[in-house]
């Protein structure tokens, strides 16, 4: 079979990942003014960077640092400062081993270094450089300071009796967020960087002894192969490292939650956190995973359980009302009841349109008036979404475009479709919604359930990291349905998820079920 040339991929040489193409730098017996010249001239057009000189005994140096990534009066007071008035050289050989061991300057990880690519990079990342007259080593003080959003409160993952903490973009803070919850060694976090221009720190984080290994290294093969200008969000590793990049299906698993992210890591799962984005991915996940909320968990087992029993039977309404409708209405009238045949009937009896028309015209409304209320401010987002459904559906009523009937089908698939927790999967039924629709409009029922069909035997040849996407329903696991259908309570889980093969599957060392206090007969 032969396939596109955009679909094929492209040999081409490895882009190379050199932060720029650098110049052999000065030798060191030249002047320091000709060693600087040489960083101008690698830095030029670069008006942040901010060269300032200095004299540290009779020696001349040069600090090197971009604006806005250092706190400039801690880099006087704490830095500078010290090294003008209390540190007494004679020679510049001694002069990079008096500065690292220089303990009146309060920064930590103090290093020097020869490459300049290293330093470069570390330039960039709000590392302060010191050039020395006649010294090839450079120091490096590490005093990034960048301001950073406030940890807040989960936006589209709200609970009511769990913890109200959502991640950042700041690489850091998320990391301690999660070392706050899972306090183990255990707890692993490796750490690359990707993106020719960018260089963004990815992390993959997993709990040694719990995870198993060939998972660990099947998401770092994965990512290694990664080679592009820049990162600038988890999306872009998944599109990566996703098992069947042309599934409509998502393959990983999105949160803003600490406590999801440990949750899963405690399964046996692997997280992966891109500095820039407080959005982590977690894999492998199956289909039963993006119908499960953190609020199953937090709340008692019957309430869970009821609770995920509502949100499966709305997800087949949201997805197969409107294609019912159609079906019935158009190929299958009998099956209504009379009273209800007749009333629909009338309904559409003013109507020019046929109903598959009248669901594509009212579904794409829909669609926009729930895209504007994302992009308009957030106070009357909502308020605009409302209204403009309620006063465009009753407008197309009147006008004769659409029926009553139609509005009603449409407005229940909609609600519906805000149960489902996981956006990336809600899409994913909207867009699978049309297609169904018009095989429902071109072969009635019959369409319906091919449309089932074909859905079904995609989910089950669909994998994510070698975990089937159907599991543990296909292939049929009953040690894991405790928590697919029904949410047991925590006592009964004594054991980890068998889907992921974890290498410490026990959770419990026993069942210590709730003991009923014995009646003392007082």
């Amino acid at each position: 079979m032969r396939f596109p040339s955009w679909l094929k991929r492209q040999r081409s040489a490895r882009p190379t990942r050199s932060l720029v193409n650098l110049s052999p730098i000065p030798n060191v017996e030249v002047e320091l003014s000709l060693r600087r010249q040489w960083f101008q001239e690698q830095l030029k057009n670069c008006a942040d960077i901010c060269f300032h000189e200095c004299l540290i005994g009779d020696i001349s140096c040069v600090f090197i640092f971009i604006e806005g990534l250092v706190d400039q009066q801690m880099l006087q007071e704490q830095v500078i400062a010290p090294m003008l008035y209390e540190l007494s050289v004679a020679s510049t050989e001694e002069l990079v081993q008096h500065i690292l061991q220089f303990k009146q300057i309060p920064v930590s990880s103090l290093s020097s270094s020869k490459e300049v690519g290293p330093v470069l990079q570390s330039l960039f990342e709000g590392t302060i450089v010191l050039l020395i007259e006649n010294e090839t080593q450079m120091v490096l003080f590490p005093m990034k300071s960048v301001e950073k959003r406030a940890i807040q409160q989960a936006e589209n993952e709200n609970v009511i009796r769990g913890p109200k903490q959502a991640f950042v973009e700041d690489l850091s803070v998320n990391l301690t967020m999660i070392r706050k919850i899972i306090k183990h060694p255990a707890l692993k976090v490796e750490k690359f960087q990707y993106g020719e221009y960018t260089n963004t720190y990815v992390t993959v984080c997993y709990i040694e002894g719990i995870c198993q290994q060939k998972l660990v290294d099947e998401v770092k093969k994965r990512i290694s192969r990664i080679e592009i200008d820049g990162v600038l969000g988890s999306s872009y590793i998944e599109e990566f490292i996703e098992d069947n990049p042309f599934s409509p299906f998502p393959q990983v698993q999105y949160t803003e939650r600490p406590d999801t992210v440990c949750a899963a890591l405690l399964e046996g799962r692997v997280a992966i956190l891109v500095d820039g984005t407080p959005v982590p991915i977690l894999i492998p996940v199956t289909l039963y995973m993006l119908l499960q909320s953190a609020e199953d968990y937090y709340q008692r087992f019957v309430a869970g359980t009821w609770i995920r029993w509502i949100r499966y039977f709305f997800l087949l309404i949201s997805f197969l009302l409107p294609s019912v409708y159609i079906a019935v209405t158009t190929f299958h009238p009998e099956m209504l009841p009379p009273n209800l045949l007749i009333a629909v009937a009338a309904a559409r009896e003013n109507v020019p349109f046929p109903a598959i028309i009248e669901a594509i015209i009212m579904e794409i409304t829909f669609e926009a008036l729930r895209e504007a209320g994302l992009r308009i401010p957030k106070p009357i987002g909502q308020t605009v979404s409302i209204i403009g459904a309620l006063v465009i559906g009753q407008a197309a009523v009147q006008a004769g475009i659409v029926s009553a009937p139609m509005v009603i089908v449409v407005s229940i698939t909609g609600i519906a479709s805000f149960i489902i927790p996981h956006f990336d999967l809600g899409l994913t039924f909207r867009l699978l919604r049309f297609p169904v629709m018009i095989l429902a409009a071109s072969l009635g029922l019959y369409g319906v359930i091919l449309s089932i069909i074909l859905i079904y035997l995609h989910l089950v040849t669909l994998r994510s990291f070698g975990t089937s996407y159907l599991s543990p329903t296909a292939p049929i696991v009953f040690r894991d349905w405790k928590d697919v259908l029904v949410r047991v309570p925590m006592w009964m889980m004594k054991r980890r998820p068998a889907l992921y093969g974890t290498e410490g599957d026990q959770r419990l060392t026993y069942k210590p079920r709730p003991q009923i206090p014995e009646d003392d007969g007082d």
